[in-house]
């Protein structure tokens, strides 16, 4: 009998009913699926988010477009008299994106009574805040690695060139891949609850819970739906501003992983973490270990981010390939043809684990220290235990996923890994132009400059003196904020 992965108290903050659950693959599907969610909105939508940019159009792919994501917001306060909207960034997040110092000045669309746009600064110095959470009526949310901001949209074809995959000044951008889920019923009303929290937290301010409006369930183009299952909510936390310190997310991570008899398979922005590469290599060492399949993305950005993550995906990968003693491991980046005999590679930009056919976490926490206890970070899980339509449905994404990766169908995959197992399908269908290549990174010598900024800037935990300077700089940072919203 295999051992529950899920244990409240343990590795997640709540377990809740959800009465639907459906995975939205890429951003397009999102963004599509949440302009008709915002549409039924009547009481309440709460956003909360790394980054958010109100010039993005979420349906760009329409004719005409849909509308920019702040006027769609404003659209609704003025036509819906109930409705309120806040919207919780992290203070940094605009400042990593490209429209800078635009998102700080009011703009015209948030200067409405019922919208309430904050910027989050309780955290620790260098601290963000990471999570992604849509929340609608108490009914819908949505959590996974999407944020409304820029260059987050594509469709599923990931072609090299897509004439709306551009920033709303026209730059275009990259390929990007993600995954959000999306849940209904009693797990949205304790995302709404998360959301609260953090609101209550940045701002001071509480916000009252209401009743959950009934909606019908949207048409949205789901990679696979699951009805009637329970759902976790994992947390990391660094326990600044009083709050609990949490490491849900590390703890479900490694004990899922752990749990592993047959396959794992992860999509990952980041592969920086010593703790969870060490517990991959003990299973390659091992005889009758899993099929370990990782998609990654190929190259970190700019020289600041490779002495962080660049360094620690070098260790990460280097001791995964030396552990592959029985040729089981598949580490690999997504590629599509440019059209002109070269390839471009997918950003990947989900996080998510899957196990089995019986376990799958989505979310946005990555495999790197920061996001095990230093970020706030939420991540979705599910666990089908002996559900069979679960099962299923877990396979299916899983099948989906690397069907979309290796340019075929997932009907055709799963009967090829039904055939022979996961990485004989996946070494079958990897003869296309857009497919997986082997993820290489150059073989370092031991760096203690590298090292000792990679300890600096991805830590495990607040540290000493930061801590004790964070509650004065937060002030002085609110201020500057309060001014430049006042355009002064």
């Amino acid at each position: 009998m295999t051992t529950r992965i899920l244990r409240p108290g343990r590795n997640a903050w709540q377990v809740m009913q959800s009465e639907r659950l459906a995975f939205l693959v890429d951003a397009s599907n999102y963004f599509s699926c949440l302009e008709k969610v915002f549409a039924l909105a009547q009481r309440s939508i709460w956003i909360v988010g790394w980054d958010f940019n109100p010039a993005i159009r979420l349906t760009p792919e329409l004719e005409p477009p849909g509308p920019r994501l702040g006027d769609l917001l404003r659209q609704l306060a003025d036509s819906r008299p109930e409705l309120i909207i806040r919207i919780l960034i992290w203070s940094e997040g605009p400042f990593y994106s490209s429209h800078s110092l635009d998102l700080y000045r009011s703009m015209g669309w948030e200067d409405h009574p019922r919208i309430h746009l904050h910027f989050d600064l309780a955290h620790p110095i260098r601290g963000s805040h990471h999570q992604k959470l849509v929340v609608v009526d108490e009914q819908f949310a949505f959590a996974g690695g999407i944020d409304l901001t820029v260059e987050r949209w594509d469709d599923r074809d990931h072609r090299a060139f897509h004439p709306c995959r551009k920033t709303p000044s026209g730059t275009p951008y990259p390929p990007v891949h993600d995954v959000q889920a999306m849940v209904m019923g009693e797990a949205a009303s304790a995302f709404a609850d998360l959301c609260r929290g953090r609101w209550k937290a940045a701002t001071g301010r509480t916000a009252p819970a209401h009743a959950a409006i009934a909606h019908d369930w949207p048409d949205a183009p789901c990679a696979s739906e699951i009805r009637g299952c329970e759902v976790a909510i994992a947390l990391t936390d660094p326990g600044s501003g009083g709050r609990p310190r949490r490491r849900d997310v590390f703890r479900l991570t490694f004990d899922a992983i752990a749990s592993a008899r047959e396959s794992l398979y992860i999509e990952a922005q980041y592969l920086a973490s010593s703790v969870i590469a060490r517990q991959l290599a003990r299973h390659l060492r091992n005889r009758q270990g899993p099929e370990v399949v990782i998609v990654a993305t190929r190259n970190t950005r700019g020289r600041f981010e490779n002495m962080t993550m660049g360094y620690g995906m070098q260790r990460f990968v280097q001791r995964l390939r030396k552990a592959d003693r029985y040729g089981r491991l598949r580490l690999s980046h997504a590629v599509v043809p440019d059209g002109e005999g070269a390839e471009t590679s997918v950003l990947i930009h989900s996080k998510l684990l899957i196990v089995d056919d019986r376990f799958v976490r989505v979310g946005s926490s990555n495999l790197n220290n920061r996001s095990m206890g230093f970020d706030t970070e939420c991540d979705l899980a599910v666990e089908a235990g002996d559900d069979v339509s679960c099962r299923a449905a877990i396979a299916a994404l899983r099948d989906d996923l690397l069907a979309e990766h290796l340019n075929t169908s997932s009907a055709a995959f799963a009967e090829e890994r039904q055939r022979g197992g996961l990485l004989h399908a996946l070494d079958s269908f990897n003869t296309d132009a857009r497919g997986l290549r082997p993820l290489t990174v150059e073989r370092d010598r031991p760096n203690l400059l590298f090292a000792l900024i990679k300890a600096m800037l991805d830590p495990k935990r607040p540290y000493w003196p930061l801590p004790l300077l964070a509650i004065p700089l937060r002030r002085l940072c609110r201020s500057g904020l309060r001014l430049m919203r006042q355009n002064v």
